[in-house]
């Protein structure tokens, strides 16, 4: 009697835990993330790609405010950034302000401070302000355009890009 209650127990839980690691028993389609491609049906076209970030590989940036101009990359000295940070930086319609692309994510809150203008460069520190303690943030990464007010005209001046991450 009890070598019969340890097969029959030993049956049950057997049963139940192949039925747990079986996907097709009891269980529903798993449904598919934001973003991810479905299979199309032929000759049904594919929904279009959402457009990838400033400073990715797609080829496009977004064009420079109006009456403002592109600072061309030879004149732009991004080594201080980190991997994939994006490096745009254009002038605007007003002589002595640029407009630059910089990078927040989640809580984090994105601001431009000129660090240094002298006659050969103008440096630019882009800071990623976090808030401190346990607080529960999105994991979304944004590119804001951010403007710095130089003290004169950038002329032909290098621009010098830094970044830091501060905690609030």
């Amino acid at each position: 009697m009890r070598y019969t209650a340890i097969v029959v127990g030993a049956g049950v839980a057997l049963f139940a835990g192949a039925a747990c690691a079986n996907p097709e028993v009891g269980s529903q389609q798993p449904i598919d993330p934001p973003g991810a491609s479905a299979p199309a049906e032929p000759g049904v076209p594919a929904p279009p790609a959402p457009p990838a970030p400033p400073g990715t590989s797609d080829g496009q940036k977004p064009a420079p405010p109006a009456g403002g101009t592109a600072v061309p990359g030879d004149r732009i000295d991004s080594e201080a950034l980190p991997e994939g940070y994006p490096v745009e930086v254009s002038t605007t319609g007003q002589p002595a302000t640029l407009q630059v692309v910089a990078e927040e994510g989640g809580c984090g809150r994105a601001s431009a401070e000129v660090v240094e203008q002298s006659a050969e460069r103008v440096v630019i520190k882009l800071v990623e302000t976090e808030p401190s303690g346990g607080v529960a943030c999105t994991m979304d990464i944004r590119y804001p355009k951010l403007s710095v007010q130089l003290q004169q005209p950038l002329g032909d001046r290098e621009i010098v890009l830094q970044s830091e991450k501060r905690k609030q």
